[in-house]
């Protein structure tokens, strides 16, 4: 009689440590949230690049010019510039699941517009869509992040997140011109990646689904709408902040806009494949042409993006700790100089100038976004932010369409791996600015953890006990 009494306790006890396990307020739960969030961004990251991967067979199929290809770029910035100013707002009246749906859903409309485009113009048009829902959507995956982090394991995070969304782009460099191949039609790789949005709504979905358990049963906060410009705060911004605005929009263009042609200058100037030769099913080119990617056009263009992947949160972790993050400014501005010289005045194999530019982009990011909220007060970095991305985004859509005339114009890469290079001079000048005016306002940039934050963490973790 005992024992069947304790049988159906048993049960309930069973039944209710499997339910802890994945309740919203266990690691489990946020993690997996987390793999969903992440996913949002991964069809846009893919789709942004398929146009820079696809670029030689885009031009000679469709004969365009090479500044063609910058404008596509142009498009899209053009409306990651007007959404700054929209995209904050729209996040708070809609809230988190809604506004990260329609920003989903607007990359996927935009991706099949390009897929399917019968015109120029509505190749633009369809860039132009994407861009408004792409950059919306990576403002919105961060506040997203912060909801479910806050005060938990934040940088990790936030690592996580970047990885798995720049897995879009290295497939997208490395899948884009097989699957134009294998399939006899870049048309099919515009829908791949038109594939991969879709993929990721339905990802949205998910994160939809889980987020709103989490909320009624968390009674999470409302959370905040990330990046919004209150132009009343940007006169009370001091030097620090404009040289690091400075350097950030001169440095991601001679990254960015050099991505977007690059497939087409390794195949151009040194006449390296635009895919590995090898056999067999999609799959299995697929693997040869992953493992071969640092001998093909639209890998090597990715070694940059790879780099980013696998130490950029190893970069942030170290920053944290030792400071300096205006002396490391400096070094990765310096870096791009040499590099793209190098790629334009000579034939040397460009590998060891794609390797030098991967350091770079590893430093330099994860040294300049976190320095924002060093130099200005605290109830200003959104409008700090949502500056630094519009004029960011003017940098992104100048120069992809200048890199392109100039090539057109000249007829070899030699002009615009100049003025890359001249927008390293340009980034190193400012970087010793922002060295020179951050020692001016108490050298917060080059100091590491110190015992206030090592303080914070004790308290933190005593609390979470």
């Amino acid at each position: 009689m005992s024992d069947a009494s304790h049988r159906p306790h048993i049960s309930e006890n069973t039944a209710s440590e499997f339910i802890g396990f994945f309740h919203p307020s266990k690691r489990p739960y946020r993690f997996t949230i987390l793999m969903f969030i992440s996913l949002l961004v991964l069809g846009s990251y893919f789709a942004y690049d398929s146009i820079g991967a696809l670029a030689p067979t885009l031009i000679e199929a469709l004969h365009l010019h090479r500044s063609t290809i910058g404008n596509l770029y142009m498009a899209y910035s053009a409306a990651a510039i007007l959404i700054v100013f929209f995209g904050g707002m729209l996040y708070d009246k809609l809230g988190p699941r809604r506004a990260s749906l329609l920003f989903c859903t607007l990359v996927l409309v935009g991706a099949i517009i390009v897929a399917a485009a019968q015109s120029r113009w509505e190749l633009f048009a369809g860039r132009f869509i994407f861009g408004a829902g792409s950059e919306s959507l990576i403002v919105v995956q961060s506040a997203i992040i912060s909801r479910w982090f806050k005060g938990k394991e934040m940088a990790l995070a936030f690592g996580i997140a970047l990885t798995i969304s720049r897995v879009g782009t290295l497939f997208s460099f490395n899948t884009e011109e097989l699957i134009s191949r294998y399939f006899g039609s870049y048309r099919v790789a515009l829908w791949a990646a038109a594939g991969f949005c879709l993929f990721s709504v339905l990802c949205n979905l998910v994160y939809n689904a889980m987020d709103l358990h989490g909320e009624k049963v968390l009674a999470l906060p409302k959370p905040e709408g990330g990046d919004k410009i209150v132009f009343s705060d940007i006169r009370k911004f001091n030097s620090s902040f404009w040289f690091v605005t400075l350097l950030c929009v001169t440095f991601y263009s001679a990254i960015f806009p050099f991505t977007a042609l690059a497939t087409d200058m390794f195949h151009d100037k040194w006449g390296i494949p635009k895919v590995s030769e090898s056999t067999g099913g999609f799959l299995s080119q697929a693997f040869v042409n992953f493992r071969h990617m640092f001998s093909t056009a639209p890998g090597m263009t990715s070694i940059i993006i790879f780099a980013s992947m696998v130490f950029a949160p190893f970069a942030g972790n170290l920053i944290d700790r030792i400071g300096k993050r205006a002396t490391l400014m400096v070094v990765g501005s310096l870096m791009l100089i040499p590099a793209h010289l190098i790629m334009g005045i000579t034939h040397w194999n460009p590998i060891p100038s794609m390797i030098v530019l991967g350091a770079a982009f590893v430093l330099v990011p994860a040294a300049m976004w976190p320095s924002v909220p060093l130099v200005v007060e605290e109830k200003r970095v959104g409008t700090a932010f949502g500056l630094m991305t519009a004029i960011q985004n003017l940098g992104l859509g100048l120069f992809p369409p200048l890199n392109g005339w100039l090539r057109d114009v000249t007829g070899t890469y030699t002009a615009t791996q100049i003025m890359f290079a001249c927008l390293g001079v340009a980034g190193l000048v400012f970087a010793f600015l922002l060295l020179q005016s951050d020692r001016r306002h108490g050298g917060k940039l080059e100091q590491g953890k110190n015992k206030e934050t090592e303080l914070a963490r004790v308290e933190e973790a005593e609390e979470r006990r």
